[in-house]
């Protein structure tokens, strides 16, 4: 639930904004479906997933990590790392397929989060389909280390992480812990 700290007005500003760039963002993925030679847009489409993290993690520093906030900023950092990624597949069209679907299906279903702000974590944490989950995950783990990530996550020392096990922790912060 939204924390007294966290000005509900800056919220709702910032999901109309966020919902606008996911528009944005659902019309050019659809213009680049089925064209492999458009690949290198999907840097665009990263760098307007960056707003979205960014303004997420800015509205959220005055509340406590658990924050939906914090959700949709790891949730968008995610969706970035895959775009940039695939931006780079230069000779394997199939897979470029996939990871343009999956970022489709990643931005609709960001769309549906930001209309949940008023809900805790852990319950957005559920809406999520574990099917998506995999699916996400199986597209992270077919790019190797040498594929270009910019996605610019780092620990409290500073250090960059775009490692495959940072990209796992992300994948947990944004998924229903199993017991």
């Amino acid at each position: 639930m939204l924390n007294d700290m966290v000005d509900k007005e800056i919220i709702k500003d910032f999901v109309n904004e966020s919902k606008n760039i996911v528009k944005e963002c659902l019309i050019l993925l659809e213009s680049i479906e089925g064209h492999y030679e458009k690949s290198a847009l999907l840097e665009k489409y990263g760098n307007s997933l960056d707003r979205i993290m960014g303004g997420a993690r800015t509205i959220a520093l005055d509340v406590s990590k658990d924050h939906v906030l914090y959700m949709i900023s790891d949730y968008a950092a995610l969706c970035k790392n895959v775009s940039y990624k695939a931006a780079q597949i230069k000779v394997n069209e199939p897979f470029f397929n996939v990871c343009v679907a999956l970022l489709i299906d990643a931005s609709e279903m960001l769309s549906l989060i930001l209309d949940k702000t008023d809900l805790s974590t852990e319950e957005i944490k559920k809406s999520i389909p574990d099917e998506f989950i995999g699916r996400l995950r199986w597209v992270l783990n077919q790019f190797n280390n040498q594929v270009r990530s910019t996605v610019n996550l780092k620990d409290p020392a500073g250090k960059v992480k775009n490692s495959k096990n940072d990209l796992e922790e992300l994948l947990n912060k944004i998924t229903v812990k199993k017991n």
